[in-house]
């Protein structure tokens, strides 16, 4: 029987994407300095790419989310409340932000089925008799 430590917990991939949620929040707190969210944007369409595949419908609602532009993709309620409001870098964070909260939403629904699946698989029952 393999040694198995029962505190090792694996890498999910919605860590990832937690993980640039939260540097997302740190850069919002700076002034906008547009070459730091230009790298964030590149790491983020990297990170979207090699989890869904280049052509996925959420790579493509981030680089319009990074734009300002996500409404028409992405079900976006805060911009229904602020019609009036014309900030586009404002509004293009807040739609980064968004976009990612929806995908890490259906990515850890999709991880909490497949851990599911998983589980029990390696039981051990007595043999029938």
């Amino acid at each position: 029987m393999p040694n198995t430590n029962a505190s090792f917990s694996p890498r999910m991939r919605s860590d990832e994407l937690k993980a640039q949620i939260e540097k997302l929040e740190s850069l919002e707190h700076r002034t906008p300095v547009f070459p730091a969210f230009d790298a964030f944007d590149v790491e983020t369409e990297a990170l979207l790419a090699r989890h869904y595949g280049p052509s996925h419908r959420y790579v493509e609602a981030y680089k319009y989310a990074a734009l300002g532009e996500a409404e028409a993709l992405v079900n976006l309620p805060e911009s229904a409340q602020e019609a009036t409001a014309k900030d586009r870098p404002k509004m293009a964070i807040q739609q980064r932000r968004q976009a990612l909260l929806a995908i890490l939403t259906e990515m850890q629904e999709l991880e909490a089925k497949e851990a599911g699946a998983l589980t029990g698989e390696d039981r051990e029952d007595p043999p029938s008799v």
